[in-house]
Parts: structure tokens; sequence; C-alpha cells
């Protein structure tokens, strides 16, 4: 491998890390400015339109509630595991070499990155967007960070399933 492209790849994982602290600082911005001066946790609910609310929430577990973490040694073991995974996927991106894969990792990487901040500060996530359709709501009550997460989750999905790598030699392949 020449020079050029060994350059160019760390400059894209370079990209990927500023893009994961980018979503890990939004995020964390986003919801001190949400308890901070729009006291979100005091007023519970701040009305946006009529699909769309901002609504505070303390998730405790990981998804939809899931593996909720009452006790300290449950809050422990489930900050380890959000940990473990955060490592895995920072090594995954760091060893990554197609800029499409990274960018998707940074995503995953950052949201969980902010959410894990949340759990050290307050040993639970603070929750906020809350998309509704009526009495009907898709999603559970979620943040910037899970959005990160998911979308970098369905980029990564959608590359595996729709993008093929070229093979290195088209006349070998022949």
């Amino acid at each position: 491998m020449t020079q050029a492209p060994v350059q160019s790849v760390w400059r894209h994982r370079t990209t990927g890390l500023a893009i994961a602290a980018g979503i890990a600082l939004v995020d964390q911005l986003v919801k001190l400015w949400l308890l901070g001066p729009m006291r979100l946790r005091e007023r519970g609910v701040i009305d946006i339109v009529s699909f769309f609310d901002l609504r505070y929430a303390e998730n405790r577990g990981i998804s939809y509630g899931f593996l909720t973490a009452d006790s300290l040694e449950s809050r422990i073991l489930l900050f380890g595991m959000t940990g473990l995974i955060a490592l895995g996927v920072l090594i995954w991106m760091l060893r990554e070499k197609r800029f499409g894969d990274i960018v998707a990792l940074a995503l995953v990487l950052g949201g969980a990155v902010g959410n894990i901040i949340d759990r050290l500060r307050f040993t639970f996530v603070v929750d906020y967007a809350d998309l509704h359709f009526g009495t009907f709501r898709p999603f559970a009550i979620f943040n910037l960070a899970d959005a990160a997460i998911t979308g970098g989750v369905v980029l990564l999905l959608a590359r595996s399933l729709l993008i093929r790598d070229k093979p290195e030699d088209s006349a070998a392949a022949a």
C-alpha cells in the first residue's frame, strides 16, 4: 500500500473521531440547554408542534427501558457493558478502511459516548424527544445520542446490504 492511501485512511479515521466527539458534545449541549434555561425537568413537557414535543424522561435502562438498572450494582454493570460496547465500536472504527462505514461507526460511537456521559452525570440517560401522532408513539422518547446510534446502525446495515466491494484485480477475477 502506498503512502497516500494510508494517509487517506487515517484522515478518514480522524474525521470519524471528530464526528463522534461532535455528536457527543452537541448531545450534551442540547441536554444542558433543556435542563438549564428551558427547565424541561420542572416543566415536564414543552409543546412544539402537533406531532412533536419535548418531554422529560429518565431512562435507567437501555432501549425501551430494557435492562433497567435500579441498584448500584446493576448501574455499574450497565455502565461497564455500554462502555465495553463503545470501546468495541471505537476499535472497529479505527480498523475500518471505508469512509462510509467509518462515518456510520462514528455516529454510533458519538451517541454511545453521549449516553455514557449521562450515566456518569445522572446515573440515567436524559431523553426528551417525543414524536407522536395523536396517542400513537412509533418510538419511545429519545434523545440526539439515540438518534445518532440508530442512524449509524441503519447506515451500516444499508451499506452492508447494498454496497459490494469491487474485486481488487478484475483480470484475476476473469
